[in-house]
C-alpha cells in the first residue's frame, strides 16, 4: 500500500526522471491512496505551471488521480496523527510543512508507505525515496 504525494504526482505528470519508476507503481496491482490535501496541491501547481494550451489536459489528469487512487479525506484520527507527528515524531524537522505532515499522517494511519522526492521526507521510515 502507498500514498502518493504531490511530488510523485508532479513528476509523474510532467515525465520528470523518476517518472517511469511512478508509472510501474500506478500500473502495478498495489493499493494506492491519494490524501485530499495531494489533490489540492497538485492542480494548484499544475494551473499555475502549466501552458494555457495544456490546461485542457488539467481535469484529465486529476480525472486519473481520482481513478487509480483512494482518495482519502482528513478525518479527526488522521488529524490527531498530524499533531503528534509534528509535536513528537519530527521535532528536528522545523520545515515540515502541514501537508507534507498530513500526507505521512495518512500513510501512517493505513500502514502505508509515501512515495515521494520531497527532501523534506528524506530518511524518514515508510517513506520510498524516489530521487
Amino acid at each position: 500500500m502507498y500514498v502518493l504525494d504531490t511530488y510523485a504526482r508532479i513528476e509523474y505528470f510532467s515525465n520528470g526522471e523518476n517518472s517511469a519508476r511512478i508509472a510501474d507503481l500506478l500500473e502495478s496491482r498495489e493499493e494506492l491512496f491519494t490524501p485530499t490535501i495531494v489533490l489540492a496541491e497538485a492542480k494548484r501547481k499544475l494551473i499555475r505551471e502549466l501552458s494555457k494550451d495544456r490546461k485542457a489536459v488539467l481535469a484529465d489528469m486529476l480525472r486519473f488521480m481520482k481513478t487509480r487512487s483512494l482518495i482519502v479525506d482528513l478525518n479527526w484520527v488522521i488529524a490527531e496523527k498530524v499533531a503528534e507527528i509534528v509535536d513528537t515524531t519530527l521535532p528536528d524537522k522545523s520545515n515540515f510543512g502541514l501537508a507534507d505532515a498530513i500526507v505521512l499522517a495518512t500513510a501512517r494511519t493505513l500502514g502505508a508507505k509515501v512515495v515521494t522526492g520531497d527532501e523534506h521526507f528524506k530518511g524518514l521510515k515508510d517513506v520510498v525515496f524516489i530521487k
